[in-house]
């Protein structure tokens, strides 16, 4: 089958591999219809590496069921289906008290399993959720990133008619404007130095469109909430300006959700980091999406909001590409050439 293989940094090789093999007794095969190009892929490619050299990459995906082992009764060939990529280990302490995305052995296909750029991949019967059939392979395939984001809100205190600010407009961020109206927000403030981010994010449902290299972020937000700030505050980019820049939005009392990662060090001005103290900050982390009962509600509120048309994922998609050219998207990714939102490979057609 034909595959995406990381040997090193900036080292991505089109593949020939031989096609899985059932192993296990409560396994599937799933043929990939579509599978996404994750922010932590390329950061991956970028500078750190694979977890296991030649690891087959990626983890974002959605196919059909081709075979199951003699103990699946659930999953049937033909099922068309979303896969959760995570595993756990479900002995270490956080495990056992239930939280399960705090686990310390935590990892996922791509990483030390074989991932999902390729023509098929396996998973235990138990990571595999059955598609609405209103849901397409393309929304099915933002189902994992989807529900990082609602893990995410799930952990703050967010309410109907709270204000809410996300600082960064790639797939997380735009998914998170709309996990925010989902949640019941009355006004959601989407900033970007991307215009073209920007009007994405208005059509999927942002009130407000801020571009930091025209309006400061905080005087602009201060601005349209009456000089009181934003309830949750929502970092989507992973830089380490933003990172620092959303610190500054929230109302006093407020909370800042860190979601992105930004792979460098952090430094933080005084102006602030004294918004953390002296608002009485409530600053949250987030990490991953699954919980208990595994993979948890953010993957069946995930399927349901994709079924009911609040969450739009179509407006996301700025490329479709087959797998051949994988090597050459990730340099452009890496080099910003471009601009890029969220990239689709479909391993079986030549597009």
């Amino acid at each position: 089958m034909k595959t995406l293989n990381l040997y090193g940094t900036q080292d991505l090789r089109y593949e020939e591999k031989p096609n899985p093999v059932l192993t296990e007794e409560d396994e599937v095969v799933i043929k990939v219809k579509a599978v996404g190009i994750c922010g932590s892929d390329v950061s991956r490619y970028k500078k750190l590496g694979p977890y296991v050299e030649g690891m087959t990459f990626g983890h974002e995906f959605s196919g059909e069921v081709v075979e199951t082992g003699s103990k699946v009764d659930r999953i049937k060939v033909g099922d068309r289906v979303a896969g959760c990529p995570t595993f756990y280990c479900g002995e270490c302490h956080s495990c056992l008290k239930g939280n399960l995305s705090q686990c310390e052995k935590l990892t996922l296909i791509g990483a030390r399993h074989p991932g999902a750029y390729a023509e098929f991949v396996t998973l235990p019967a138990s990571h595999v959720l059955q598609l609405p059939d209103n849901v397409d392979y393309e929304s099915a395939a933002m189902v994992e990133p989807s529900s990082v984001v609602a893990h995410g809100f799930y952990r703050t205190s967010i309410q109907p008619g709270s204000t809410v600010a996300i600082m960064g407009c790639g797939s997380i961020g735009l998914l998170a404007v709309q996990w925010a109206k989902i949640f019941g927000a009355k006004q959601v403030i989407a900033i970007d130095i991307d215009d073209k981010k920007l009007e994405i994010a208005k059509e999927v449902g942002a009130d407000v469109l801020v571009n930091p290299t025209v309006h400061t972020p905080h005087n602009r937000v201060a601005e349209v909430t009456d000089q009181l700030g934003v309830d949750l505050a929502v970092e989507c980019a992973g830089s380490p300006i933003t990172s620092e820049q959303v610190l500054a939005l929230p109302k006093k009392g407020g909370e800042v959700l860190y979601m992105g990662i930004p792979y460098a060090n952090i430094e933080l001005d005084r102006f602030y980091f004294e918004r953390i103290v002296r608002n009485e900050l409530k600053v949250i982390g987030s990490w991953n999406a699954i919980s208990a009962p595994f993979p948890g509600k953010e993957w069946e509120a995930t399927l349901h909001y994709m079924s009911n048309g609040q969450l739009n994922i179509q407006p996301l998609i700025s490329h479709r590409l087959s797998l051949k050219d994988g090597p050459a998207t990730f340099e452009s990714l890496n080099n910003r050439d471009g601009s890029f939102v969220k990239v689709m490979f479909y391993p079986h057609y030549a597009i």
